[in-house]
C-alpha cells in the first residue's frame, strides 16, 4: 500500500488496519506526516513523500503550487522542501511546511505530473515573484518554453492575489526578457539612459556555430555581455569562453564584456563605452 501510494497512507482509507497503523506509529516505525497521514520513518524527510502527504492531505482539487510546483516543472534544483498547496476549500487546519492558499487554480494553468495537479511555470513564476523577486521571472525565461505573454496571462488568472502590484510591476521590468537579475539591471539602466536598437538574448551565426549572446546591437554589429559573480566559476567555463569570443570577434563582431561591480558602481562609464563603441560602427 506504501509503495502504491508513493509512500505514504492515509489511516482513514483502511479502517481494517487501523490497529495495525496505530501500533507501528506506536513503534516508531510509521510517523505522522500530516493528519492521519502517515510514512515510514525512514522516508519521512524525503521530498517526494511529502509532496505526496500533501496531496493525500488536501484532497483530489489540490494542486501543488509555490516552490514545489518551480522544482516539479522548470526549476529542478531548487532547494526548497516546502509544499505549497492550493484549495478551494477543505483543509481547515495548517501544517509547518505545507503552507495552504484558498485559490482556485484556472484549468488552462494546470499540469498532470504522475497524477498530481501541478501548476504551470508561468503562474509558478508570477505567483513566486512577489516572494523571490525578478529572478524567478529571468528563471522561468531562460528555459524559452515561456513567453513574456504568458506570464501575463499568469498574472490575469491570480486577479485579487495580495503581491499582484510587485508582480505586475516585475513583470513591465521584464520586457525586454532578461536571462539573469544583472541582465535585469542592465536593461533599465539602457532604458533610463535612451539607448536604442539592442535586442536581448540574440542569436548570432559564427564559424563554430550559432551563439546567443546577451545584448546585440544588430546594425552595427556589436555585442554587449554582463557575467555575472558566478562567471567562469571553473577553468573549463573559462576556456569556453575565450574560445566563444574568439569566434564572435572573428565573425566581425565588436564585443564588450562588464562585471556586475561595473555596472552598479560605475554605470555613467558602461554606458559611455557602449555609446562609443556603437557610433564607432
Amino acid at each position: 500500500m506504501l509503495r502504491t501510494g508513493g509512500g505514504v497512507i492515509r489511516r482513514a482509507d483502511h479502517p481494517e488496519l487501523a490497529q495495525c497503523l496505530d501500533r507501528l506509529r506506536g513503534k516508531g516505525e510509521l510517523v505522522s506526516l500530516l493528519p492521519g497521514i502517515l510514512a515510514p520513518r525512514e522516508s519521512a524527510d524525503d521530498w517526494a513523500v511529502r509532496v505526496n502527504a500533501g496531496v493525500l492531505w488536501a484532497g483530489p482539487d489540490a494542486v501543488l503550487t509555490r516552490y514545489a510546483a518551480a522544482r516539479m516543472t522548470f526549476w529542478p534544483e531548487c532547494s526548497d522542501n516546502e509544499v505549497g498547496l492550493a484549495v478551494r476549500s477543505g483543509i481547515r487546519h495548517r501544517a509547518p511546511g505545507w503552507p495552504v492558499t484558498r485559490a482556485s487554480v484556472p484549468p488552462e494553468m494546470v499540469w498532470q505530473r504522475n497524477r498530481i495537479r501541478v501548476s504551470c511555470p508561468a503562474y509558478t513564476a508570477v505567483e513566486l515573484a512577489a516572494e523571490v523577486g525578478g529572478s524567478v521571472i529571468d528563471r522561468v525565461l531562460r528555459t524559452t518554453r515561456v513567453r513574456l505573454a504568458d506570464l501575463w496571462d499568469a498574472l490575469a488568472a491570480m486577479e485579487g492575489r495580495p503581491g499582484n502590484r510587485e508582480r505586475r510591476r516585475l513583470l513591465k521590468d521584464s520586457r525586454d526578457s532578461p536571462w539573469s537579475e544583472l541582465e535585469r539591471d542592465a536593461h533599465r539602466l539602457f532604458r533610463q539612459n535612451q539607448i536604442i536598437g539592442w535586442s536581448t538574448n540574440a542569436r548570432v551565426s559564427t564559424s563554430a556555430g550559432d551563439q546567443w549572446v546577451d545584448v546585440l546591437f544588430r546594425q552595427q554589429r556589436v555585442i554587449v555581455e554582463f557575467d555575472g559573480f558566478e562567471f567562469h566559476s571553473d577553468r573549463a567555463a573559462f576556456e569556453r569562453d575565450r574560445a566563444r569570443r574568439n569566434e564572435l570577434v572573428l565573425a566581425g563582431y565588436l564585443v564588450l564584456n562588464f562585471t556586475w561591480a561595473q555596472l552598479h558602481d560605475r554605470p555613467e562609464w558602461v554606458i559611455g563605452c557602449i555609446r562609443r563603441a556603437v557610433e564607432s560602427r
